[in-house]
């Protein structure tokens, strides 16, 4: 990677794609940023508007570009893709996008062969799977965001009702992002101290697994009140992207858990998931085996038996 002159090409210029623009220019980790998409003169016009910001951030080249312009990138970011219309099944947007991502991975592939691919678009752990038997790339070089958002949910879910600070609350959600991700309760900290010991030194005097019930609901129905409020979610996830990239560019061999190819994991193969994994400049460098729990081993394969049941219906 080119450490001194970073480039990040963005395919999709929607909510996420533009935002994610946005914090990764405030970043100040990349010199160059791409925005790729269909609709060339919105993509031209988040550009406009980013690039009337730059006497206030560190320099930095932002266009708007075809698929030419992923050339020489060091991470191409995937946001783009169909969302999913009233009465539409999961399976339906499943192959919708797969469709869509057999005519768009490619031509990544082609201008930009030694990036690192980020996957972003929804359901993530299915299209991060689609990517890389697509692209053809090294399972390290093919990423997704995976449960990186949830667990920073997750994390401050934690901190708001033990009152202490997020960056303290070390815990980590698994599995798809989706409705079948799980929280590592057994592995769950703060300050070193597991929920088991945590909970009695607490003053809060709370009913503890009633309490850990509830706050990982949150988690889980983050999303669906935000999107019910709002529209979409936007801000966090370009947050927890620019996370991401941040790991990759600076090869930090920084602990996130991202949807990567699992295999032979509490006897899970062949499928796209989220655990703590090593992320350097090479993309995804180790799988961290957690020692989890009966109850979250079981879990974790429940979540990955759902994916595979709808990767089965879809042809690659």
């Amino acid at each position: 990677m080119k450490s001194l002159e970073p480039k990040v090409s963005i395919i999709g210029a929607g909510n996420v794609g533009s935002t994610f623009a946005f914090s990764l220019l405030t970043s100040g980790l990349a010199r160059e940023i791409v925005l790729v998409d269909k609709n060339r003169r919105k993509a031209d016009g988040e550009c406009m508007d980013l690039n009337h910001g730059l006497s206030f951030t560190k320099p930095a080249k932002i266009y708007s570009a075809g698929y030419e312009g992923c050339k020489d990138s060091d991470v191409v970011v995937i946001t783009a893709g169909a969302k999913q219309k009233p009465g539409q099944t999961r399976l339906d947007l499943v192959k919708t996008n797969t469709e869509i991502f057999k005519s768009m991975v490619p031509d990544v592939v082609k201008n930009a062969p030694d990036s690192t691919i980020l996957v972003v678009t929804n359901p993530v752990d299915i299209l991060t799977y689609v990517t890389l038997k697509i692209s053809g790339l090294p399972k390290k070089k093919v990423l997704g965001s995976g449960t990186v958002l949830d667990t920073s949910r997750f994390r401050y879910s934690i901190s708001s009702h033990c009152n202490v600070d997020t960056r303290n609350v070390h815990a980590y959600i698994i599995g798809e992002h989706g409705d079948t991700e799980l929280p590592v309760w057994s592995n769950a900290n703060i300050g070193g101290m597991v929920f088991a010991e945590y909970c009695p030194f607490c003053d809060k005097k709370c009913e503890y697994k009633k309490e850990l019930n509830a706050i990982f609901e949150k988690v889980k129905n983050a999303a669906y009140q935000i999107i019910d409020a709002k529209g979409a979610t936007y801000y966090a996830i370009a947050l927890a992207l620019v996370r991401i990239v941040e790991a990759l560019l600076r090869d930090e061999n920084s602990v996130l858990p991202v949807s990567t190819l699992i295999e032979d994991y509490c006897e899970v193969n062949d499928v796209c998931l989220s655990v703590p994994s090593i992320i350097n400049a090479s993309g995804v460098e180790k799988i961290l085996r957690l020692r989890l729990s009966d109850e979250e081993k079981a879990g974790f394969q429940k979540s990955a038996s759902s994916l595979k049941k709808i990767l089965s219906d879809i042809e690659l």
